[in-house]
């Protein structure tokens, strides 16, 4: 169900709050250039700086103008078990085809607390979950014991591994099954995690090209791995440089610059360093994005 170039997409803003015109626009700009799959409200849809009812409006608008032609994958995480119930009931309710559930972030459960939280959310929604493993940001890593159990829950699909350690699929696999989706968390890292077992990855980058992202993972998956080395140092400059200040400022400033939103982040989200503006145009030109 879900392969390929999977972008993590941005929330547009005006001052005044959501831009839905812009996000909507930007859905079909994403699917119209090859996108596979959308993840509304995740960490580069800035979900944390995201009201309840903007988080669930985001979603709902992501649905409408997804109109069943690629998959959605609704963020649906939090610290705190009972919302992401809501928050995975909520992408039900809209009609999503997946919720992409985080792990616990700062309260450091530990993995029988990690389990158990995805269990309840698992128990509670008939929603197929994808599993978001990523310690940088949550403080706790799953391990694959850990993932081994999850993947065991029914409607537990998959995971998107955001750990860099690419070794990990084919330990994924032996625990999990081949059946099991394996989706990069990270774009830098997306080449390696194909090779070893992985099926595509949830994208910053492809909010910016996603025809670039869609043709990368099109490589890969037919196994033209020298055309997908080609793509892969076109495109990594801006696998990298989109994070030289906290995402997702430089990733917004680029589609700024190709007019399709307005550079408007959330503290303590703050806009880019002139610095990064200038390394972010250059990576986009490497790219072969005209803006």
């Amino acid at each position: 169900m879900v392969k390929g170039s999977i972008t993590a997409l941005v929330t547009p803003f005006t001052k005044a709050g959501l831009d839905e015109a812009a996000f909507q626009n930007h859905v079909e700009w994403q699917i119209a250039n090859g996108t596979s799959g959308l993840v509304p409200c995740g960490t580069t849809g800035e979900s944390a700086t995201l009201t309840h009812e903007e988080h669930k409006r985001v979603i709902r608008l992501c649905v409408e103008a997804a109109d069943s032609r690629v998959p959605v994958i609704a963020g649906a995480g939090s610290n705190e078990t009972r919302v992401s119930i809501e928050y995975a009931q909520v992408a039900k309710d809209c009609g999503a085809d997946a919720a992409l559930v985080v792990t616990p972030y700062y309260n450091k459960p530990s993995q029988e607390g990690i389990f158990r939280h995805f269990e309840a959310i698992a128990n509670a929604v008939d929603i197929p979950i994808v599993v978001y493993n990523i310690p940088g940001r949550s403080v706790v890593d799953i391990t694959n014991e850990t993932m081994g159990r999850l993947s065991q829950l029914s409607n537990v699909i998959g995971c998107k591994d955001a750990t860099g350690e690419i070794a990990r699929v084919q330990g994924l696999t032996d625990r999990c099954g081949a059946d099991f989706v394996q989706l990069s968390g990270d774009d830098a890292t997306a080449l390696g995690h194909f090779v070893h077992g992985g099926q595509g990855t949830i994208s910053v980058g492809s909010n910016i090209a996603p025809k670039q992202y869609a043709e990368f993972h099109e490589a890969m998956m037919a196994g033209d791995f020298s055309r997908a080395r080609e793509l892969n140092a076109m495109l990594d400059r801006l696998h990298k440089d989109l994070f030289l200040d906290p995402s997702p400022a430089p990733a917004k400033y680029a589609l700024s610059l190709m007019g399709r939103m307005e550079d408007v982040v959330r503290l303590p989200i703050t806009p880019c360093r002139d610095e990064t503006k200038a390394r972010v145009r250059s990576a986009m030109t490497r790219a072969g994005i005209e803006f």
